[in-house]
């Protein structure tokens, strides 16, 4: 049995740490295989080759869909950040002469075939904005097609047979489908004496940015474990899965949440702390892989493992987390009590602006819907939901959910003490959304009470 794990991007700038304490941590001989290794690019680097994932401060990729010239510029200096990295490595093994030699040739085709595909949509019978999604992935893929390489070279100069899997499909005259494209990669390799490193970034028919953007290489990783059968699946990051974010509770009050199941998974990446991307994770759920989150620079831990069946046997809180940036759209119609398909016409504008809702509360004559404020569409949306309810009085508001997860909440009280330890600190709760399943307790609060809520969320329902 072997085991598929993948390191993120942050992780993987210190690859000397990762060599020590992940791949090769001390193994030697047969113990340093049966593994798969799936990375991500360098810290930072998919950001320069696309947008800022949190400032959204533009890339290459940006540039050029904006038919903005600063795109060669911003080209040339994420290649000779690249090369500055392959010198970083060369210290553990790394040759720089033939990594940068990989970089330049592959980022001087990929500006050839921009021009290119600039000239031609100069002629009336073709359209430059058809072609960014292929943009967006021949850019993107660059960036795990360097680090796969780079480690797979580096590994060799310390005696280790790994072998660099290339998934991002530079130059394939053929387009397989995803899973063809796993499957014909990994045929032949005998896993008890290759190390395999392959790309985070898959090309495939199906498009695998289209469906899931950045979220594609825990994709990959979940669809390599699903279809190679992998006993479990490993995601080094540089922190563990705890109780609740350090930075504001403080690192000497959270716990390691040590189990869970992926329903609390699911509840997390909803508010956008995703342990997993929720949508790779269904592969590995549907065949019952169970996933553990490690912290990659306390290698000794065990982490957190993330499993079908479990439930905690004692009930109680695993995770406080929340979201700070919510909107609320709420509609408030004195005609709408017992009136059939009024929820699902406010639904039906959020569809058609591709925007999702992470809570909801309703009651006879009130339906708010609480939904991300940086939602590009959101303005539209609201244009169109004042326009199609003119009876009704709609308004939005700033909000933020706090919320209290855990595998086993089934206990009387609960509820109670979480909205007692928000009272304490003179917190207002502005609603509460908790279903049957009793997996997930949220309360929407002022924006302005998000940090001080999670902190006393926290010292309410985990630390006491």
């Amino acid at each position: 049995m072997h085991t598929v794990e993948k390191i993120g991007g942050s992780s993987m700038t210190d690859f000397a740490t990762i060599m020590n304490n992940v791949i090769i941590a001390g193994r030697s001989g047969k113990d340093l295989y049966n593994r798969i290794f799936v990375v991500s690019a360098y810290g930072g680097v998919t950001d320069m080759l696309l947008e800022g994932k949190k400032n959204s401060k533009p890339g290459i990729y940006a540039l050029y869909a904006a038919n903005d010239a600063g795109w060669v510029d911003a080209l040339e200096n994420t290649r000779d950040h690249l090369c500055a990295l392959n010198k970083s490595f060369v210290k553990i093994g790394l040759d720089q002469d033939s990594a940068d030699e990989f970089i330049v040739e592959r980022f001087n085709e990929i500006k050839s075939c921009l021009y290119d595909l600039q000239r031609l949509s100069s002629y009336g019978h073709f359209q430059i904005e058809k072609q960014l999604l292929a943009v967006r992935e021949l850019l993107s893929a660059v960036g795990e097609a360097h680090s796969a390489r780079n480690s797979a070279e580096i590994l060799c100069a310390q005696d280790v047979n790994a072998q660099c899997i290339d998934l991002t499909g530079w130059k394939d005259l053929e387009i397989l489908p995803f899973n063809e494209k796993i499957l014909s990669a990994f045929e032949g390799i005998d896993l008890s004496t290759v190390l395999p490193i392959a790309t985070g970034y898959t090309k495939c028919s199906e498009g695998i940015m289209s469906s899931f953007d950045r979220g594609y290489s825990e994709i990959t990783f979940s669809k390599i474990a699903e279809l190679t059968g992998a006993s479990e699946g490993v995601i080094h990051k540089e922190f563990h899965l705890s109780s609740s974010d350090p930075k504001v509770v403080g690192v000497d009050k959270v716990e390691v949440i040590g189990q869970t199941n992926y329903d609390v998974a699911d509840q997390l990446a909803d508010l956008g702390m995703e342990a997993i991307h929720p949508k790779a994770s269904k592969g590995m759920e549907n065949k019952q892989i169970p996933i553990r989150i490690k912290n990659a620079f306390d290698p000794d831990h065990a982490g957190t493992l993330i499993s079908h069946d479990f439930v905690s046997e004692k009930p109680r809180v695993e995770m406080v987390t929340g979201c700070k940036n919510m909107l609320a759209i709420e509609l408030w119609d004195s005609v709408m009590v017992g009136q059939s398909g009024y929820d699902f016409r406010v639904l039906q504008h959020l569809k058609n602006h591709g925007i999702s809702y992470v809570a909801k509360n309703t009651n006879a004559n009130t339906i708010t819907h609480y939904v991300r404020n940086t939602e590009s569409n959101i303005d539209a949306c609201m244009a169109d939901i004042i326009d199609d309810f003119s009876g009704a009085t709609v308004r939005t508001q700033n909000v933020a959910i706090v919320s209290a997860i855990g595998s086993n909440m089934k206990f009387p009280g609960f509820l109670a003490k979480a909205a007692g330890a928000l009272a304490e600190k003179n917190i207002n709760i502005l609603a509460v959304d908790q279903c049957m399943r009793q997996v997930n307790m949220q309360f929407i609060v002022s924006e302005d009470d998000f940090e001080d809520a999670i902190r006393a969320l926290h010292r309410g329902v985990v630390e006491q």
